[in-house]
């Protein structure tokens, strides 16, 4: 945020007219003795990825939507699961990534949003590295063991409360390690399961959690039709939509996007990543 005082150096500088120095207070000097004026920095670091600021107490602050405004925006996003138990399913064949659905956003010009765990960028890093480096994604931290961070969460093992940080950390760690490049500072719960403590407990990590207010119904769902209904009766401008990226826990999840993106499209609505909506929502605050 620009100060009053910043907007004072900003009319004072020795590059503007004569007229602004005497209004500063400052007769101008002669031509000749005018200091040139600096050079804009080339190495001035670019501006990090919109976040909401922190809750009361310091809590890691909670995205949900966008606001409502005339704007038909929408986000999908995809939660890449896997816990850090599931590795001898995948084993012996098991599929937790779903190639088809990426090929299928990427056909339709989609971007999106790819909550990832840090055990699935070390199954696929492969693909963990393609999405991370392709534009029309942006890679997020789903947990690295996909354990819940509260308790009674859809059955899941449980993360103790000191490791919960860890947890965040080891997930970015994972992801520098199968070559994505530049990570979001935006955290998924597993099960979308937090409270107070578990807020607490990720603070120190900087990251914004985002939550959803669109539950596409796709995990174990084998009716896309019902699906593609579910998301499309729950849109609403500046909405987030959860789907998965697991063949095997949302095997429905491909044809899903294949009828909701041209209809919403019909619709007026432009889709877009987490962070433009929250770069929104953080603007009209």
């Amino acid at each position: 945020m620009i100060t009053s005082a910043r907007r004072l150096l900003t009319v004072c500088v020795p590059a503007v007219l004569g007229a602004a120095l005497t209004a500063c207070g400052t007769a101008p000097a002669p031509p000749a003795a005018r200091p040139a004026p600096a050079a804009p920095s080339s190495s001035a670091p670019p501006a990090g990825p919109p976040t909401l600021a922190p809750g009361p107490a310091g809590l890691t602050p909670v995205f949900a939507r966008a606001p409502r405004t005339a704007e038909r925006t929408v986000a999908l996003t995809f939660d890449a699961d896997m816990t850090s138990d599931q590795g001898a399913r995948a084993a012996a064949g098991e599929r937790f990534d779903n190639p088809g659905l990426i090929a299928a956003l990427r056909a339709l010009k989609v971007p999106a949003t790819v909550f990832m765990t840090g055990r699935w960028a070390e199954e696929y890093p492969d693909q963990a590295r393609a999405v991370g480096r392709d534009p029309l994604f942006e890679v997020a931290n789903h947990s690295y063991s996909h354990h819940a961070f509260t308790a009674d969460c859809y059955g899941l093992p449980t993360v103790p409360p000191e490791r919960m940080r860890a947890d965040v950390e080891r997930a970015y760690a994972a992801f520098r390690a199968a070559g994505v490049p530049d990570p979001m500072p935006y955290f998924r719960f597993p099960g979308g399961c937090y409270d107070r403590a578990a807020l607490r407990a990720v603070s120190g990590t900087g990251v914004t959690a985002v939550q959803w207010d669109v539950v596409s119904g796709d995990a174990f769902a084998t009716d896309a039709d019902a699906v593609t209904r579910q998301v499309l009766d729950g849109v609403r401008p500046g909405s987030v939509v959860v789907m998965h990226c697991t063949r095997s826990a949302a095997p429905t999840t491909e044809r899903v996007v294949r009828a909701v993106v041209p209809e919403l499209r019909r619709q007026g609505y432009r889709f877009v990543k987490v962070s433009e909506l929250i770069g929104a929502a953080r603007g009209a605050k």
